[in-house]
């Protein structure tokens, strides 16, 4: 990986998401607002405002005039194509670089693979 954060605009629009696929937040409901994101991030309001506005770009948030921002019907579904098509990319590649540079066998990566996923929980 290359270290480079995200711009906090992504990572505040990453935030919600993650609340969204996590269902910590649901369709219908309101989103934080830009002044409640500032604050609690303690980032300038227009940083929260350009992350909020990613999103309804996105169709994951709708804005309600004089209400705020709301999740759509469509957010989660949205999020998790769009997380699943960028999974190799984001993920795969950079593990399998890794691995090369490492001099880790292609038997080595999955038995690490096996190792993290049931450390997890993923096969209960």
């Amino acid at each position: 990986m290359d270290g480079v954060a995200a711009p906090l605009f992504r990572q505040i629009a990453a935030l919600l998401e993650d609340a969204i696929v996590e269902n910590q937040l649901h369709a219908g409901e309101r989103a934080p607002s830009t002044n409640e994101l500032a604050e609690f991030h303690q980032i300038n309001p227009a940083t929260a405002r350009k992350g909020l506005t990613l999103l309804v770009e996105l169709g994951i948030l709708e804005k309600r005039r004089g209400i705020g921002m709301f999740v759509t019907a469509e957010a989660r579904g949205i999020i998790l194509e769009r997380r699943r098509q960028d999974f190799a990319a984001n993920y795969l590649a950079p593990l399998v670089d890794e691995a090369v540079k490492l001099g880790l066998s292609r038997t080595d990566v999955h038995d690490l693979l096996e190792r993290v996923a049931e450390s997890r929980g993923l096969y209960q």
